[in-house]
């Protein structure tokens, strides 16, 4: 797909996207579907197969490095206690915290260097947890490349928001967002087909496979106009003092959000291929087929929420989607294959009318020079939320069928929180120029 400019952002001499477009601001945007767009979509691919091996085979580790019984608790089942597992997912989520770093810098040295050094390095350290010897061997390995492919995932949705304009930008937060979910995807679905003759060793080893596109992403990945066009302006560290007083009223608005939606992501992700194979004993072929089932309706929910972003407004469609996934993964763990399959399905279908909304409202809140900080404060209070609802689910669910209990203490309070979004301004067809004047 051959390079294409909208044009520079702003101005009216043609309709919003046409080719040749010119603007005030003197930004050159791109189209959604252009190369340097597309080519944030496979970097976020790599960063999905990477990042979502630790959930997909879960079940595979906990079995292969530790000891399966015939008892009735998740232990017996398992091979791990709920609790050494919620422990184990928390130091792994944890260890993004170091994303904060990795993302800010971005701020300094440019979205383009950042998000391909954290791809390469992201994909060789997490591979090396294949040889891991025991599992918190593995939790270590592993928790030394997430912060690198969160990082990376972090900076596609920035890089998105930056390469386009108002009436293009939830559609490139979309692309991006799917490219995720087809890495995620890929390996779940593999790993559910083949995990008999790959073992999770297999699974983590093929994490260097995505590192045969690095090469492409050199070439096609750009450094966005906007900040090119801030060059001139201080470079941020990513430190609480970088973010203005200006908008930290916004910003602590933001990372409470990351924090309530992640205590309910963060488990209802990890735990559902554990809880269909060890605890449901659901065949391979239909988590395969929930996968697939899932990707239709997350692709169906990106579509959705972008066209829900752009015309009804950003705010509204982020809350219908953060209570879909309350409700959701509330449902997924309710007990039996039934209600896993169509929560799943559903809160996949939630979290993609979610992600576009949320991605277009936290780039257009703050100004270019700490866009990325603030992206990675965003990430960092995602991490303690989902390492806080991983523990506080694991143990409750560490007795025999107490998952639909779990979830329904971990899940359900945290729909009120959707009204934090009413705290922040709507953003529908502005430009974070407009909201912050001269950056």
């Amino acid at each position: 797909m051959a390079p294409s400019r909208v044009g520079r952002l702003g101005g009216d001499t043609g309709p919003v996207g046409s080719p040749g477009q010119s603007a005030a601001g003197g930004f050159l945007v791109h189209r959604w579907h252009d190369r340097a767009v597309v080519a944030l979509a496979l970097a976020a691919v790599a960063s999905g197969f990477g990042q979502f091996g630790v959930v997909a085979a879960l079940g595979s580790v906990a079995r292969g490095l530790g000891q399966v019984s015939h008892g009735a608790t998740l232990a017996d089942q398992a091979g791990l206690s709920g609790t050494v597992l919620g422990v184990g997912l928390g130091v792994i989520r944890l260890a993004s915290l170091g994303s904060l770093v990795v993302t800010g810098l971005a701020d300094r040295f440019g979205r383009r260097t950042m998000l391909l050094a954290a791809v390469v390095i992201g994909l060789v350290t997490t591979s090396a947890a294949a040889l891991s010897p025991t599992f918190w061997w593995f939790v270590v390995i592993f928790a030394v490349g997430r912060p690198f492919l969160s990082a990376a995932n972090a900076l596609t949705q920035v890089a998105a928001a930056e390469e386009t304009n108002s009436t293009g930008r939830a559609r490139g937060v979309a692309v991006v967002t799917a490219g995720y979910a087809v890495g995620a995807g890929a390996v779940a679905i593999l790993h559910s087909l083949a995990a008999g003759a790959l073992g999770f060793r297999g699974v983590f080893a093929l994490a260097l496979v995505p590192l045969l596109a690095a090469p492409m992403l050199w070439r096609w990945v750009e450094e966005p106009d906007r900040f090119v066009a801030a060059g001139s302006a201080p470079r941020a560290v990513p430190v609480w003092g970088a973010v203005g007083r200006r908008y930290r009223a916004r910003v602590l608005a933001l990372v409470v959000l990351a924090f309530a939606v992640s205590f309910v992501t963060g488990p209802a992700n990890s735990f559902v291929f554990l809880y269909a194979q060890d605890v449901l004993h659901q065949q391979g072929l239909v988590t395969a087929a929930m996968v697939v089932g899932a990707g239709v309706s997350g692709l169906g929910g990106l579509l959705v929420g972008r066209w829900l972003a752009d015309r009804v407004g950003r705010r509204p469609t982020a809350v219908a989607g953060m209570v879909g996934l309350c409700l959701c993964g509330t449902l997924a763990y309710a007990g039996g294959a039934v209600s896993l399959v169509v929560g799943y399905v559903v809160g996949v279908l939630a979290g993609g009318i979610f992600a576009p909304a949320i991605g277009a409202l936290l780039n257009e809140q703050v100004p270019t020079e700490v866009r990325a900080s603030v992206a990675g404060w965003f990430g960092a209070s995602g991490v303690l939320g989902a390492v806080a609802g991983l523990v506080v689910f694991g143990a409750v669910a560490n007795g025999h069928d107490r998952f639909s209990t779990a979830a329904v203490l971990t899940f359900l309070p945290v729909v009120v929180f959707a009204a934090i979004f009413y705290l922040l301004p709507e953003t529908l067809g502005k430009e974070p120029e407009e909201l912050w004047g001269p950056e």
